[in-house]
């Protein structure tokens, strides 16, 4: 018989900065965390913050049992200062089957372990942080996520070529080999783009496509 999942609660082990950005983002979100941390400091300071805290060591796997880890839809590892810990907490995490097992990396390396003791997804915090960062200092560009290996969302000023006109007259996806997703006026909130949209000076637009196609467009003046 299959186990019920807990598909609306979460598991976050670490609540260091990341771990506990996470945990308190997904109660804000209004699901329910359970966190874990074996550092006393860290349990203390989400006590009130998160649905429940406990003090324990993810790397064993009675505990865990104990805490009902398996039963959770999905956990996140975000421990990454001591990398066997994160290894070893992510294999007991596999053992009790749990379906999505999301881990934090501080290394290439280290990823690769963690996919294979039974990650689901890996994440590079400080990696992709730079990434973005990077992305964003160059030319109008606002802000950088890579989507896929070849595909990315950028966030950009409207270039001067584009104001005045509609996104069908300017024929953006032919011109430039990306679709603007949504666009924001200065002041205002953002809205779905159409071909009719009309492009302002101070406009923000989010455009979609393949990733050097996709930073070109950013690039723009």
């Amino acid at each position: 018989m299959a186990r019920a999942r807990r598909t609306s609660e979460f598991i976050v082990i670490g609540l260091g900065r990341f771990g506990g950005g996470v945990a308190t983002t997904l109660v804000e979100l209004g699901n329910d965390v359970l966190g874990v941390d074996l550092n006393a400091k860290n349990v203390q300071v989400h006590r009130d913050v998160l649905t429940h805290v406990v003090e324990a060591d993810a790397t064993d796997l009675e505990t865990m049992r104990q805490l009902g880890a398996g039963d959770f839809g999905t956990a996140v590892v975000a421990i990454g200062t001591d990398i066997e810990a994160s290894i070893l907490t992510t294999a007991v995490l596999t053992d009790l089957e749990v379906p999505r097992i999301v881990a934090k990396a501080v290394s290439e390396a280290h990823g690769k372990i963690l996919e294979r003791v039974g990650a689901s997804r890996v994440v590079h915090p400080e990696r992709d942080t730079g990434v973005r960062v990077g992305h964003s200092l160059t030319g109008s560009m606002i802000d950088f996520i890579q989507l896929d290996p070849g595909f990315a969302l950028v966030e950009t000023t409207a270039p001067k070529d584009l104001i005045g006109r509609s996104l069908a007259e300017a024929e953006v996806r032919r011109r430039y080999g990306i679709t603007v997703v949504c666009i924001k006026p200065a002041g205002g909130t953002f809205t779905y783009a159409t071909p009719d949209t009309v492009v302002s000076e101070g406009d923000v637009l989010v455009v979609a496509g393949e990733t050097d196609r996709a930073e070109a467009f950013g690039t723009l003046a």
